[in-house]
């Protein structure tokens, strides 16, 4: 639905500074489209990068309606509330936003679709979080195939797995190693342009889903699923469905650097992480009676440390661990991939 050239708005509400905005920061760090500013009343008249860490900078705005005269022609939802439910408030923005010809990208559970039946050529709303049609239960086959398929799992949610992902699909690219990425999340669907939205699909065709999406993408050496949620979290089911669904061979543990707890549950202790990295093992190998994978590397969202003190967590989770551990967003991802023992892979042109 959306194409590379379309210039976007993401609308934030007050969230561009929060956890909870990490749709829109994830589209500012990876989109290929141009973002022209951000609806944020909150911050209105300051700068992204005035407000938190971006790659890529835009002015902020309060209304709909100066997005729109910036050239604005697309309005991301740039929030992932928890429960992922549109809030009723946000309607009238919506509503002005379509009536100015302004098309709606939705990663939320409520739909847009229904609401807006009468656009103008041109003009969508696309609602991410939709079943794929085709899907059944899965019956383990994507274990049959050659490539090496990473899954990158973790200690919590929003602790950097998508980003993990899509940075090593970007350095194994440059290396020449044919790579794809599943994108599973609305994020990463938003700025990779397929995927699935594995928390929209029913439990019974999970894993099926993920089957499906791993095997449209047998051709080639190293495919990259995105990860969701976390085995350490009460509320959290997408994992399994993963692990089950791409028969991973090797896994990457993402953590956030200094959390102890998983967040929203402060009773939830994070174990230390070579334990969780045994767990995630043991949960994909089910006893020796399924495929088994094995942990390859850490990577660590060190937001929020100084370059000196993310250099120093990162030895420290090495020694504990005993896995190559890096910050992708602060130095690249080349550790992850030689973590994988590149040379085993078939080199060919990049996809």
């Amino acid at each position: 639905m959306l194409t590379p050239e379309q210039p976007l708005a993401l609308y934030m509400a007050g969230h561009l500074g929060s956890r909870h905005g990490k749709m829109g920061h994830g589209v500012l760090r990876f989109s290929p489209n141009p973002v022209v500013c951000v609806v944020d009343p909150a911050h209105a008249g300051r700068t992204v990068c005035d407000v938190i860490e971006s790659p890529r900078n835009a002015p902020v705005v309060a209304t709909v309606r100066e997005a729109r005269a910036l050239g604005a022609w697309v309005l991301v939802l740039g929030i992932a509330p928890s429960g992922g439910r549109l809030p009723e408030s946000w309607y009238s923005d919506l509503d002005e936003a379509v009536r100015l010809g302004m098309s709606l990208v939705n990663g939320l559970h409520d739909s847009l679709a229904p609401r807006y039946p009468d656009l103008r050529p041109g003009q969508f709303a696309w609602d991410i979080r939709r079943e794929p049609p085709g899907i059944g239960v899965a019956s383990g086959r994507a274990r049959l195939l050659p490539n090496r398929r990473v899954l990158a799992v973790g200690t919590d949610m929003a602790c950097g797995k998508m980003t993990a992902g899509l940075l090593l699909v970007a350095c194994a690219r440059a290396r020449g190693i044919r790579t794809e990425f599943l994108a599973t999340g609305q994020i990463g669907v938003t700025v990779w342009g397929s995927g699935i939205a594995l928390d929209a699909v029913r439990l019974d065709y999970a894993c099926g889903a993920v089957e499906m999406a791993v095997l449209e993408r047998a051709e080639c050496d190293l495919l990259v699923v995105e990860g969701q949620g976390s085995v350490l979290h009460p509320g959290s089911s997408a994992t399994l469905p993963l692990i089950r669904g791409a028969c991973p061979t090797d896994l990457i543990l993402c953590h956030r650097a200094g959390m102890q707890t998983v967040g929203n549950n402060d009773w939830v202790r994070i174990p230390p992480l070579g334990a969780v990295a045994a767990l995630y093992e043991a949960i994909a190998a089910g006893c020796g009676a399924l495929p088994g994978a094995r942990t390859v590397a850490v990577s660590l969202n060190t937001q929020g440390l100084t370059r000196e003190q993310a250099c120093e967590t990162i030895r420290q989770t090495e020694a504990e661990t005993g896995l190559p551990t890096t910050d992708p967003v602060r130095f690249g991802a080349d550790i992850l991939l030689d973590a994988l023992g590149t040379p085993a892979m078939r080199a060919a042109v990049p996809v």
